[in-house]
């Protein structure tokens, strides 16, 4: 994991753009580049949020993107996404490790004591990575999310810091 750089907008962009890849996480509605570029610059201020691009350690090359949301100090917890982007790195763990490192940051060096996340419970590469990285189910928002004229069952999953 590393701070997202400018250089980083374009490849965010593609994925943003790319309807197989959305359809895992959101509905398809995909942004114009100036709507994405205001998203790019507000979310890189870090105001409320911390997000962190995935790389290969071998070459720098940008295969993803993590971030805790909705931090909460008060309440010592934040909201954790994460998008593997290049369908090359998908099964490798990448995600998991991603996940882990991220969870890490949020208990030791933001002082948080629950991370959680909401994932489509068709996604069950997603549910798997998110289990390894030591997530655990917590329940089920039935037809949560209405997907492609289809509803979607939304699982709610956390790690504490105990």
């Amino acid at each position: 994991m590393a701070p997202l750089r400018e250089e980083d907008a374009d490849i965010l962009y593609r994925w943003i753009t790319d309807r197989e890849l959305v359809l895992l996480n959101s509905r398809f509605d995909p942004p114009t580049r100036e709507e994405h570029q205001r998203w790019f610059d507000a979310i890189r201020s870090g105001d409320g949020s911390e997000i962190f691009g995935v790389r290969l350690a071998a070459d720098d090359t940008l295969i993803g993107s993590c971030q805790l949301h909705s931090i909460d100090h008060e309440h010592r917890k934040a909201e954790l996404q994460i998008r593997i982007g290049e369908r090359e790195a998908w099964g490798r763990g990448y995600g998991t490790e991603a996940v882990q490192l991220l969870v890490r940051h949020a208990f030791d060096d933001l002082d948080l004591h629950r991370v959680h996340l909401h994932v489509f419970a068709t996604n069950e590469r997603a549910v798997r990575a998110y289990e390894k990285a030591g997530f655990r189910a917590e329940g089920t928002l039935r037809d949560d999310a209405r997907i492609d004229g289809r509803y979607v069952d939304v699982l709610v999953m956390a790690t504490l810091r105990s």
